[in-house]
Parts: structure tokens; C-alpha cells; sequence
């Protein structure tokens, strides 16, 4: 898939995710109680089930599967999985928190240019990982103009570009 002419849309912000959930009720607690979203209203002409939660700059849309079904699934934490990420001031208050919430979860470290970033990933009732993280500790750093291209060029090409 290549760029369209122009370039890039111009966007500004993460507006919402949506996300499909087994048991609207249970997926509402954990976002409000776990993570801190706050219920808003949503359109009243909606005709489906669902719910708006808003916090940290952007909403969560939670939509009830037609057919669903309330027991909790239980999944391997994969860190390498699809997953939403947060930022957090304490990552030693977090991982104290879901120990005493019981919210089984998996700790993980990497190292880059000698900075350590810790995570914490674990899964919301209907098994979609959250990762919880202090990434502000890694620079931003742009890739320079000819490496953007090497790296495009391979995205295009359905292959990863060699480490750079």
C-alpha cells in the first residue's frame, strides 16, 4: 500500500477505540474500577447495546456482542499480542494494585541505549491485553529521512528492514 499524493492525513488526536465485549456490564467495571474510565452519554438513537467511557484524553466505545456470554476467558498474556498502552507515574503502585485486585498479569523489561522500560501486561474480562508501561523514560527519536524510506520500502514489501 503506498502514500497517497499530498502525504499524510491531517490529523490531530486519538478520538476513541472500540471494542467488541462478551458482558457489557463486567467490561464496564474493569475500564471504570481498574482503569479509571468515567461512563458519558452516548447517542440515544443507537440501537445496540453498549457504553462511552472517557478518561486520559480519549474515549473507549464498548459495543455488546450479539450473541454473548458472561464467564470470564482466560488466555496466555502474550506480550507481543494486540494490546492498548498507558503510561503510568508508578509502576511499583500499579503492579501493587493488581495484586491486590487479584488481576493475574506478566512484568517485563527491555533495555535500550542502556534505558530499562518496565511493563506490566495483563487482559481486561474479555481478553484484550493492556499494557501498562514507562516508555516516557525512552526518547523519542526520528528515524533519519533515508532510513524512513529503507523502512517504508520493506513495509511495503511485506518484510521487516534489517536492524538499523
Amino acid at each position: 500500500m503506498g502514500l497517497t499524493k499530498g502525504g499524510a492525513l491531517s490529523l490531530k488526536s486519538l478520538n476513541h477505540i472500540s471494542h467488541l465485549c462478551n458482558c457489557l456490564e463486567r467490561t464496564v467495571d474493569f475500564y471504570q474500577n481498574v482503569l479509571g474510565f468515567i461512563p458519558i452519554k452516548r447517542p440515544e438513537s443507537f440501537n445496540f447495546n453498549g457504553a462511552w467511557l472517557f478518561n486520559y484524553g480519549f474515549g473507549i466505545h464498548l459495543l455488546q456482542r450479539e450473541e454473548h456470554n458472561c464467564p470470564p476467558e482466560k488466555r496466555e498474556i502474550n506480550p507481543n499480542g494486540s494490546h492498548i498502552s498507558f503510561q503510568c507515574e508508578s509502576l511499583a503502585v500499579v503492579e501493587k494494585k493488581l495484586k491486590e485486585m487479584e488481576i493475574c498479569y506478566m512484568r517485563r523489561r527491555v533495555k535500550e541505549w542502556g534505558i530499562y522500560v518496565d511493563q506490566l501486561f495483563f487482559h481486561d474480562p474479555d481478553g484484550f491485553m493492556i499494557k501498562i508501561c514507562n516508555f516516557e523514560n525512552l526518547p523519542m527519536i526520528p528515524l533519519p529521512v533515508g532510513e524512513q524510506a529503507m523502512v517504508t520500502s520493506f513495509m511495503q514489501a511485506g518484510q521487516l528492514p534489517p536492524k538499523l
